[in-house]
């Protein structure tokens, strides 16, 4: 079989995106305005919250939710060992204390059982990442939080569901991504969602530097001389109307994509089922994965070679993997300032150490995918 070349990820961009941004360059309003209103309403109807606002990405979203709830000096933000760096690092922006807690290695996500031990009487919220695109289980989380804020990190989770609830809706907040590697794309971009409006209009006044009042209002209203209060210490994190152009493109094709993707992500499952040294996605009924990442586990006691010879061994095939994510508490910066060791926390030191993503997107064709399987049935 011919070698083709297969990247982890790419996005669905074209000619419908680039014609969207024309309205924008043409009538010069390029910052957040009209177009940015459009897909916030857009991505609050689909995930079926009362509030959705755009922010410069899915860090600064985690942000303004620890901003949002008072996070500060003294206080502990609850946080999966294993997750994207960014999950942590917000907590530590308001000179709170990072406590991490394991996760199970068969859903990659937040362990409830480990939970419990974790809580404080300085606990301040809960950070359950809903990886890969499978939702953490709300439900046993709730169950031991009680009245704790759950912030719910979806960066990866856009179109995903726990029990019929989109992501988004399942906590006190949701926080999205639209980097180039999630399902839909604005090139950087976040959202955040609420269904409490006292935070939506707190979240919405701190993105925009704590004004009172939006750059749209201002420059519209009738009364050119007025420029906004400022009750609050705010930030510079507002998406601009050119990414909102692309994100109303894109939120409208999320369902195509995750059917899409839910489609080869079944054909992997029953095709690489037969390979004893490789473990696949397991989650339950209860369940709708949006499938940013395909993400396995690789038994290096089973295995003809250990992890990482085997993604060298598919790169020379032209077939891009990745480990799933890291593990935060084995990073130095983590590791040296609270004194963990790998070994604390099991279950993601594992994910750090044998996850593997392999291809899943929408820019592929049926010949990569069987190309993949082939690749992997001979290892």
């Amino acid at each position: 079989m011919e070698k083709r070349n297969i990247p982890i990820s790419l996005p669905v961009t074209g000619e419908e995106e680039w014609q969207a941004t024309k309205e924008s360059i043409m009538t010069g309003w390029l910052t957040s305005g009209p177009k940015v209103r459009e897909f916030e309403q857009l991505f609050a109807e689909r995930h079926q919250v009362k509030h959705a606002i755009a922010v410069t990405s899915a860090t600064t979203a985690l942000h303004l939710s620890v901003v949002a709830l008072g996070v500060g000096p003294g206080d502990e933000v609850i946080v999966p060992a294993f997750t994207w760096v960014s999950t942590a690092n917000v907590v530590l922006y308001q000179g709170a204390k990072v406590v991490f807690v394991d996760i199970d290695p068969k859903t990659f996500n937040l362990d409830p059982s480990k939970l419990k031990e974790k809580i404080t009487s300085k606990t301040k919220a809960i950070i359950p990442v809903h990886l890969f695109g499978l939702c953490a289980n709300m439900d046993a989380i709730k169950e031991v939080a009680g009245d704790i804020p759950l912030i719910e990190d979806g960066a990866c989770a856009a179109g995903s569901a726990f029990k019929g609830v989109p992501a988004g809706g399942l906590g006190t907040l949701g926080c999205f991504s639209f980097h180039p590697r999630k399902s839909v794309t604005t090139g950087e971009g976040g959202m955040l969602t609420t269904n409490d409006d006292k935070l939506a209009e707190k979240i919405g006044m701190f993105r925009n530097h704590g004004a009172s009042i939006s750059e749209e209002q201002r420059h519209h209203g009738p009364k050119p001389y007025i420029l906004p209060d400022f009750n609050l210490l705010g930030y510079n994190y507002r998406m601009t109307d050119l990414q909102g152009s692309v994100g109303i493109v894109q939120i409208k094709k999320l369902d195509k994509f995750i059917d899409e993707r839910d489609k080869w992500a079944a054909y992997y499952k029953e095709a690489l089922k037969e390979i004893a040294w490789l473990s696949l996605p397991d989650y339950g009924s209860d369940y709708k994965h949006g499938w940013q990442s395909f993400v396995t586990m690789v038994d290096e006691e089973k295995a003809p070679y250990s992890r990482n010879e085997i993604m060298e061994k598919l790169q020379e095939k032209g077939i891009s993997t990745r480990p799933g994510t890291h593990a935060v508490h084995m990073l130095t910066y983590y590791k040296e300032k609270y004194g963990i060791r790998p070994d604390d926390f099991q279950g993601a030191k594992k994910a750090n150490d044998h996850s593997m993503a392999i291809p899943l997107h929408n820019r592929m064709v049926e010949e990569d995918y069987h190309y993949i399987v082939d690749a992997l049935k001979n290892i």
